[in-house]
Parts: structure tokens; sequence; C-alpha cells
């Protein structure tokens, strides 16, 4: 997903502060651009590659000497692990049950730090989107989450994920916030 502009952001959060402005509850939008920067990724798959290129010098030219051989093996690893340092290609190679994983573990530190630094006994949502894990999901408290009925979120979030396919991740991100007004404003009206 390409990055927010800033008047993507801009609309965003004025989306974010219109819908709090009808509703009790407080809804946080947090964009990323990575969850993660997985350094150990791109190293193993340089490792993995200088291995691969090490056996093929070794079948192409079993005559090599040991050092030249492994001189060869290095500048593989190196010049691989250059090529696998590019986040882009860092991230394709990443498996995506761990960018997942990642995208989770931060979308629900955010969370915390959310409520941790909010108002007392406010009820709280969160939107979380990690751009390049191409991951969302939606944290409300326990007590919204108990009142809004089953499926609600993960609607809002297929709804999200189709304008992203569409190539619009700014619209699909505020329709994602217009999606959850009415349901933070049904549960959570504002206080009078």
């Amino acid at each position: 997903m390409p990055a927010l502009s800033a008047e993507d952001r801009a609309r965003i959060h004025a989306a974010k502060a219109a819908i709090e402005q009808r509703t009790a509850a407080e809804l946080a939008v947090v964009v990323v651009p990575v969850s993660d920067h997985y350094p150990f990724v791109g190293l193993v798959w340089a490792a993995a590659a200088a291995l691969v290129v090490a056996a093929i010098v070794a079948l192409v030219a079993p005559d090599l000497e040991l050092l030249e051989a492994l001189a060869i093996q290095a500048v593989a690893l190196v010049l691989f692990a250059l090529l696998f340092d590019w986040m882009p290609i860092r991230l394709f190679l990443t498996p995506r049950h761990l960018k997942h994983a990642r995208a989770r573990q931060l979308a629900h530190r955010e969370f915390a730090a959310h409520i941790i630094s909010g108002a007392v006994h406010r009820n709280r949502v969160l939107l979380f989107v990690s751009l390049g894990e191409r991951y969302v999901e939606i944290i409300a408290d326990r007590g919204t989450h108990a009142l809004v009925p089953e499926g609600t979120w993960d609607r809002i979030v297929a709804e999200f994920l189709a304008k992203v396919k569409a190539g619009a991740a700014a619209d699909g991100i505020l329709a994602a916030i217009a999606a959850c007004g009415p349901v933070l404003e049904e549960h959570h009206p504002p206080a009078r």
C-alpha cells in the first residue's frame, strides 16, 4: 500500500474528530508504514542464497580452490544481504504469518498505550492499519466489544480491504472510520 499523503492524514484526522463529536467513545486511528523492520529476514535469505551460489559454483567449477570458492560465497552473501535489506524485498520475503503476528502485536501495544494515556472510563476503539504488512484490525475495549453485534468489526475490515484492493488506501480508512461512527453512536451516545 502506498504511504498516505499529508492531505490524506488531514482528512482521516477530520473524519475521526467528527465521529468523536457524535459519540462518547474515543476512536483512535493508527496508520503505520510497517509494524517491524524484520532485520534478520534479509540476512537469513541472503545466507541461503549464498549457499545456493556456492553449490552452483561447486558444480560448475569443481576444480576451484577452496579460498576462491569461499571468496565467491562471501561476495554473494554481501550482495544478497544488501539487496534483501531493501524493505519492499524484505517484506516480500517475510512469511505472511510472521508479518501478521508482528502487526497484531503492535496493534495491541498501540491499543494499550491509548488506554493508558486516555481519559478515565472512556470507551475506546482502535482502527489499526499497517501499510507494509497489509494488515488491518479493529480493537475495542471489553464493554464496547460486548455491545457490538458479532461480525461487525470483521465486516468493516472486509469493506476496508475491498477499497484497498481497488487502490484507495486513504478512502478505505475513511470508509472504515465512517462505518465505525454509527456503531459507536448507537452504543455510546454522547454525554449530555
